[in-house]
Order: C-alpha cells, then sequence, then structure tokens
C-alpha cells in the first residue's frame, strides 16, 4: 500500500497565474527517486492560444543547461479549458527537471502545476515542506468533528 507520508515528494512547479508568455516551473530535484509526475492544469485558454506543456532535465541545480525532454511536448488545444494534463517521467537521466508551459506570447492562458516525486531509493522522504505543502496522515479515522 501506498504510504505518502514516505513515498511521495509533493512541491509546487507553477503558482496559479495568467500569462501570455512561457512560463519555466520551478526546478524539482529528482535524485533519489524513480520518477516525478509532473501534473499541470489549465484554466481558461483564450481562443486562438497555440500552447504546449513539456519537460526538460539538466545536471545544474538552477537549470541554466535547461534541454527539452524528446517527445515530451503535449499540444494544448484553444478548447482545452480546465483540462488536466500529466506528464509521467520515468528514470530521467539528469538529477533536476522541470515543466514548461510554452506559449505563443500573445493569448493569455491560466495554468498551475505540482510535481509529486515518487518511488525514492531511501526512504522516508520529508513530505512536509513549510509555506508549500502540509501533511496530515488519518489511519481509519472515526466520524465527528473535522
Amino acid at each position: 500500500m501506498l504510504n505518502a507520508s514516505s513515498e511521495l515528494k509533493i512541491r509546487t512547479g507553477l503558482d496559479y497565474a495568467s500569462a501570455a508568455a512561457d512560463r519555466n516551473g520551478e526546478v524539482f530535484d529528482a535524485q533519489g527517486l524513480e520518477g516525478v509526475l509532473i501534473i499541470t492544469k489549465f484554466g481558461t485558454i483564450a481562443a486562438g492560444a497555440v500552447t504546449d506543456v513539456r519537460v526538460q532535465q539538466g545536471a545544474a541545480a538552477n537549470l541554466s543547461d535547461a534541454a527539452d525532454l524528446e517527445g515530451t511536448a503535449i499540444t494544448v488545444a484553444d478548447d482545452d479549458d480546465n483540462q488536466i494534463f500529466i506528464h509521467d517521467i520515468v528514470k530521467p537521466r539528469e538529477r533536476y527537471v522541470r515543466g514548461v508551459v510554452n506559449k505563443d506570447g500573445t493569448n493569455a492562458t491560466a495554468e498551475m502545476m505540482i510535481y509529486i516525486g515518487y518511488g525514492p531509493r531511501v526512504a522516508p522522504l520529508t513530505l512536509t515542506l513549510a509555506d508549500e505543502v502540509t501533511y496530515e496522515k488519518h489511519i481509519s479515522p472515526a466520524e465527528g468533528t473535522a
């Protein structure tokens, strides 16, 4: 059974915002993990917008050497409002990865991104991260005041 508190690393990739320019996600450190899910949720997409979401990786901690991962560009149609796009990057070849929302520079789209690292080679992982992730575990909780 999956135990999220020791087997998942959850981080924000992009805070929700609307923009016409490309948006690079935060850098995610995948060291010691089997892989990472990059989940992008779009809000309203402008009519005629040309958008895709892709993944980059690199060896530099700031991804100054970022390179697109072959085949990861998923086209986002201008009628894909409120849809979720998921990349599952298994065994990335470089330590650092990020999601990228590639836009046409004219039409605004709104989106947010979450990273979920999984398959730790050494457990437990630290799930709670100050000012970003708060985690509580409840095993077979009784009904009552929340």
